[in-house]
């Protein structure tokens, strides 16, 4: 989904205009415009202040269903890698940022049930 519809999608449902939004950020009503109708790329900053006017968390902006995210649990450093692993890690640490929440869960689940076999 692009960030624009979904902007939209979230103050037509919460049954806000673009100038309620406007209002709320200080950001002009024909910029809030171009945003919704895909022209242009807002920052992350600009969607902060936008999450804030329509009372949701950024993370909800982002999910597919709405809801608010649980946040990523922090790596656990105490685990030492091999250097292939940690290379591995890394590649699929970017993969996983480039995915849609429904491919991470399966890239976890396959991760989870592979290193089941191997217990």
């Amino acid at each position: 989904m692009q960030i624009g519809e979904r902007l939209k999608a979230v103050r037509e449902a919460k049954q806000m205009s673009q100038g309620d939004i406007e209002k709320k950020t200080g950001m002009l009503r024909c910029y809030l415009s171009r945003c919704e109708n895909g022209h242009t790329v807002p920052s992350v900053e600009t969607l902060e202040k936008w999450s804030r006017a329509l009372d949701i968390s950024l993370s909800q902006l982002f999910a597919e269903d709405g809801k608010a995210e649980k946040p990523l649990l922090p790596f656990n450093d105490r685990v030492k890698l091999n250097r292939a692993a940690a290379n591995s890690l890394r590649r699929i640490r970017t993969a996983l940022s480039r995915m849609s929440p429904r491919d991470i869960a399966l890239v976890t689940s396959f991760a989870s049930k592979l290193a089941a076999r191997q217990s």
